[in-house]
């Protein structure tokens, strides 16, 4: 397997984009994948597809590889919530102690699709925008969860694949600096108005922070990060 190329996975929003801006400073073949599984901010796609045709003239680079949309909507059936049920409200499940925005096995699927197309690629590194600091307690979203993914898809596919996720640690103020790090003002501001994270799928109110309904979790979060890293220089 090659070290010097990695497969992305690609949501549209905030966290992949970064973790994509990253990528393409540091590897020299960039595969990436995307997955439409019915939901509700199906918008996020849309702008997926902006962003792998604009990032590369702000990031600078030319390792973008071939992209992989999958049609997962049967999934999104069976993993049903709120955000592939239309209608349902977004709150909080007391049976299972979650958002109700918790797509159960999301990741899991997820990443075993990209380690599919790793293998396909000749890719050791699968990059994924996970993290465990400021998020909503999704359980696929932890470093544990990871750990035994990767070990369990090295053992399946009897490979030495590595599952990467850049902002496992990382708080929202954090990703917004390490977009800055990777790609200057350029970049942030490349994220802040091309990628989506509003779970209600709201493209059309431009807040400091981005598009969003500015109520959802999602929102919420990607709107306190962006005022911890924006306060200090004076944006």
């Amino acid at each position: 397997m090659n070290s010097r190329s990695c497969v992305v996975v690609l949501s549209g929003g905030q966290d992949s984009t970064t973790c994509l801006a990253l990528a393409l400073k540091s590897y020299s073949a960039v595969y990436t994948i995307g997955f439409q599984y019915g939901q509700r901010h199906e918008v996020e796609l849309q702008c997926r597809s902006r962003i792998l045709r604009s990032i590369e003239s702000v990031v600078g680079t030319r390792s973008l590889g071939p992209d992989l949309l999958v049609d997962m909507k049967s999934f999104g059936a069976i993993a049903s919530c709120s955000l592939t049920e239309p209608g349902v409200p977004i709150a909080f499940d007391e049976r299972t102690k979650l958002p109700n925005t918790f797509v159960p096995g999301r990741n899991l699927v997820f990443l075993t699709y990209a380690a599919a197309l790793a293998w396909k690629a000749g890719a050791r590194d699968i990059i994924t925008g996970v993290g465990e600091a400021d998020y909503s307690g999704y359980p696929d979203c932890r470093e544990k969860t990871l750990r035994a993914l990767e070990k369990a898809l090295n053992l399946g596919m009897q490979a030495d694949f590595r599952l990467v996720a850049p902002l496992m640690h990382r708080t929202k103020k954090q990703t917004w600096e390490l977009a800055e790090e990777t790609g200057g003002r350029a970049l942030v501001d490349f994220i802040r108005t091309e990628t989506h994270t509003c779970y209600e799928g709201d493209h059309t109110h431009l807040h400091d922070w981005g598009y969003g309904c500015g109520r959802c979790p999602a929102c919420r979060l990607r709107q306190k990060g962006w005022e911890e890293y924006a306060a200090p220089r004076g944006l």
